[in-house]
């Protein structure tokens, strides 16, 4: 006699993707925590040293000027715009999943910062003279964690209704590349700590993946967009 199958454990123990993707955001959220309890209670030593390295090397004359300049493309402004850009172009192609997917991730991202700051109160760093105009708090780098949430977010979620794998890659090396040079120049120009920028590239990576991994499903699960 033919036994029934079993369900698999290995499946039974899986989330479905679209839970995957949340729980891939939760796990952002965690990291930023994590880091602003360590931040707040353990002083890193290379905080200290890669400020103080990157103002006795100087550089070049002209990077103080190109430092301020990229570190732009990651302020409230700039970012607000890019979004309503790109959130408008994927309206008038009809991607209206993909439209309402960036928009929600840019918003949350942006209170999720807003409300971690409030929270840790982590004073900005002192040790050299700011080379921009900045006021807030420290922790995390508004500008990295923006720029990550934004920009890896839409080089991810574009990714996926662009068929070239070519252009798939452009958009993400193009975001990365962005994301990794706005948060450099928050050290250079001596506004923030390292440690804050990497907690921002950390937590926006993993928000970018989350809401990835959750656009997709939503999007096998109705079936397309158009």
């Amino acid at each position: 006699m033919t036994q029934p199958a079993l369900p698999s454990h290995r499946g039974a123990r899986r989330l479905p993707p679209l839970l995957a993707g949340f729980a891939i955001i939760a796990a952002g959220l965690a990291v930023l925590l994590a880091g602003a309890f360590a931040t707040s209670r353990y002083p890193f030593a290379f905080d200290r040293s890669i400020i103080l390295g990157l103002r006795q090397w100087h550089g070049p004359v002209w990077l103080p000027k190109v430092a301020a300049d990229i570190t732009a493309l990651g302020g409230g402004v700039v970012l607000t715009l890019v979004v309503l850009l790109v959130v408008g172009f994927l309206l008038a192609q009809r991607l209206w999943l993909t439209a309402l997917a960036i928009a929600f991730a840019s918003l949350t991202g942006g209170w999720a910062v807003d409300l971690i700051k409030g929270q840790v109160l982590r004073a900005r760093p002192d040790l050299v003279p700011h080379l921009v105009d900045v006021s807030g708090y420290s922790f995390p780098s508004g500008h990295a964690t923006s720029s990550a949430i934004v920009y890896l977010t839409l080089a991810a979620l574009a990714g996926q209704v662009t068929p070239e794998r070519t252009a798939r890659r452009y958009l993400l090396v193009a975001a990365v590349l962005l994301v990794g040079a706005i948060g450099c120049s928050r050290v250079y120009l001596g506004v923030h700590w390292p440690s804050d920028v990497l907690a921002g590239w950390s937590f926006g990576t993993l928000w970018a993946l989350g809401w990835w991994t959750a656009t997709a499903q939503a999007r096998m699960a109705i079936g397309g967009e158009r």
